[in-house]
Formats: structure tokens, C-alpha cells, sequence
């Protein structure tokens, strides 16, 4: 019985792995009428006066501007040009009725029951939950941390797990970050596969999960391995702690989703925007 269990897991595992991997392929087709926009405009194409005629004086100048640039200073602007770098995005109908799903999913559900919790329980009570869950996951960040060759954060992870689960009843206390000063490592496989080279691929938006792209994606599915919560017998319960620590987790932070779609003239693209550079910046951090 436990083995046709496990079967049908691994066989749901796979679909989605090979689902993942076709979108991929699908991915690298050349799109026609997709290419890069040019951003430079040729000056003399529309000003006869400098397509004929001798250039002005401010002209000569700036030319000489240029060329008199420091070569110290190109290093920075290619940096600058990476950061600002956009992530592929050939699903961005799709992604777009999702981002539309999870939206509509927040505001009409998840908010309002995460407001009746908030009233229910003090903001106390609802770290020391985060807290719990945070230090149940300890394996996922003890694990990537080993894969990325960092043994420094996964002696600091064992040590946060061996203080935390006696001393701070399994981790609803955390007498490892305030006693002791070891902060937590935030770690996960999307981020050890970025580590090691692996690019985003492309952008995704989940249903219900939210934000992703096909390294993460990947990377998400090979954590579930690691947590704890996966090997729970029943999937009743595996789903119900799954949704109260998200329940739990948007009772922290309400008004911060609010606050973001007002500051943003499209809040698809500045969700994915945001997504992709906040990864990439964890990834850097790591190398």
C-alpha cells in the first residue's frame, strides 16, 4: 500500500519534470516578429544638414567626449547593463491569466481569511509559527548550503537546528538568532543551480505558487524532497500545514502586495522584474 503511494508520487514528479522540460524545448523555436528593438536612432537619416553638410562644433565636441571616456569606466556600465538585463518571456499570455488567477486568488481568499487570523492571534504567536515552519525546512537550506560548497552556512544551519529545536520548543523560539547571533542562510536548489551556472531559462507564473522560472521551477521540485512535510502519510494534513503556514505567512505582511501595485504602472511586469533581479542578486551574493 505505502508503495503504490510512494509510485503514484514519483509518477505525478515525473510528469511535471518531463511538462517542465517540453516547455523548455519549446522555448528555443525562434519566434518570428520577436527580436530585439533597436534603441540607437541615426542622427543624419533624419537631419540633411548633418547627412551633407559639415557636422556643428557641439557635434565635434561630443565626439571628442567620447573617445576621451576612461576605460575604468566601462566595466561599471557593462555591470550596469547586466543588472538591467530582462528575463525571456514566450509565455506571457499564460503567465499573464495566472498572474490574474493568483491576484483575484489573494484578495477575494487569501487575504481575508489572513485578516481573521491576524485578529485571532497576536503577531507574537504568528512569528513563532513562521519560526517553526522555518526551522521544520531546516534541511532544504542545510542541504543546498552543502551543495554549494558553502560547509561554513550548513555548520551555522546544524547549529541554528541542534539550538532551536530543545531550547526554543522545535523552533517557535529562536534563541539561536538572538542569543547567539546566527542568522539564518536562505537558501534553496533554484539557487544552488544558479550557483553552479544554470540560467533562469525563462519566466513562469504558477497558479497558486506564484512567480518562478524554469531553473526555479526545477529547483522547487527537487526541495520537496527535502522537506519533512512531503513524507507525511496522509495528504490531508501535508495539505492543510502547507496552507495554514501561508495563511500564516500572509498575516505578516498585508498591505505590502497593496502597496506595490500602487507604485507600479503594470504590476505584471514589475512582479517579474522584481522576481528575476531579487534572484539574481541571491545567486551573486552566493558566488
Amino acid at each position: 500500500m505505502v508503495l503504490s503511494k510512494g509510485s503514484g508520487v514519483m509518477r505525478r514528479f515525473s510528469f511535471l519534470f518531463y511538462l517542465i522540460l517540453g516547455l523548455g524545448i519549446i522555448s528555443l523555436i525562434p519566434i518570428q516578429g520577436n527580436a530585439e528593438p533597436s534603441w540607437v536612432l541615426d542622427i543624419e537619416e533624419f537631419s540633411p544638414v548633418l547627412k551633407d553638410g559639415p557636422k556643428p562644433d557641439r557635434m565635434a565636441r561630443l565626439e571628442v567626449g567620447v573617445e576621451e571616456i576612461e576605460e575604468s569606466e566601462l566595466p561599471v556600465l557593462e555591470e550596469q547593463e547586466g543588472f538591467d538585463e530582462r528575463i525571456r518571456d514566450p509565455f506571457e499570455p499564460l503567465n499573464r491569466i495566472f498572474f490574474h488567477v493568483n491576484d483575484r486568488l489573494y484578495f477575494w481568499v487569501l487575504k481575508p481569511v489572513a485578516t481573521g487570523y491576524q485578529k485571532v492571534l497576536s503577531e507574537e504567536v504568528r512569528k513563532g509559527v513562521s519560526n517553526f515552519f522555518s526551522n521544520l525546512a531546516t534541511p532544504i537550506r542545510l542541504v543546498n548550503c552543502i551543495l554549494q560548497a558553502n560547509f561554513k552556512g550548513a555548520g551555522l544551519e546544524t547549529l541554528r537546528f541542534l539550538i532551536n529545536t530543545p531550547l526554543g520548543l522545535f523552533g517557535f523560539l529562536d534563541p539561536a538568532q538572538k542569543e547567539f547571533g546566527i542568522e539564518k542562510r536562505e537558501e534553496d536548489l533554484g539557487q544552488t543551480l544558479g550557483v553552479w551556472g544554470l540560467g533562469p531559462a525563462f519566466y513562469l507564473e504558477w497558479p497558486i505558487l506564484g512567480p518562478s522560472n524554469l531553473r526555479d521551477t526545477l529547483g522547487f521540485v527537487g526541495d520537496l524532497f527535502l522537506d519533512p512535510i512531503t513524507y507525511i502519510p496522509s495528504p490531508p494534513l501535508r495539505i492543510g500545514l502547507k496552507t495554514y503556514d501561508k495563511v500564516n505567512e500572509t498575516s505578516l505582511r498585508i498591505g505590502e502586495y497593496e502597496d506595490f501595485k500602487k507604485v507600479v504602472l503594470d504590476p505584471y511586469i514589475a512582479k517579474r522584474e522584481a522576481y528575476h533581479q531579487n534572484r539574481k542578486y541571491k545567486i551573486k551574493e552566493r558566488k
